[in-house]
């Protein structure tokens, strides 16, 4: 089942999220992770709020496990993200060019 993750990352600026995702092989745009479905990122007043789909919780979780707990560590992001989950009833993807 789809789930919802809200991370905010207290402190973080959006200049390190972008070396996270550098760091993590992705370019703006792009595609993301294998069982991410969507994905975007604002600034906030405390720091940035990271917003995904993931085809599953246990997928999220490993990929927070493997690429970005280490990496975000790595680029100075000292805080764990405050994280939320939500059980998603729907989505919707990019469509044909009009």
């Amino acid at each position: 089942m789809p789930v919802a993750i809200v991370m905010d990352f207290a402190g973080a600026t959006l200049e390190q999220y972008d070396q996270v995702i550098e760091k993590m092989g992705f370019t703006k745009g792009g595609t993301g992770a294998p069982g991410g479905l969507t994905h975007w990122v604002a600034a906030t007043e405390n720091g940035i709020r990271v917003v995904d789909t993931w085809a599953s919780r246990e997928a999220f979780e490993a990929f927070a496990r493997e690429k970005i707990d280490p990496i975000t560590a790595e680029v100075g992001i000292t805080e764990k993200p405050d994280v939320s989950f939500y059980e998603v009833h729907n989505y919707l993807t990019e469509g044909p060019a009009a």
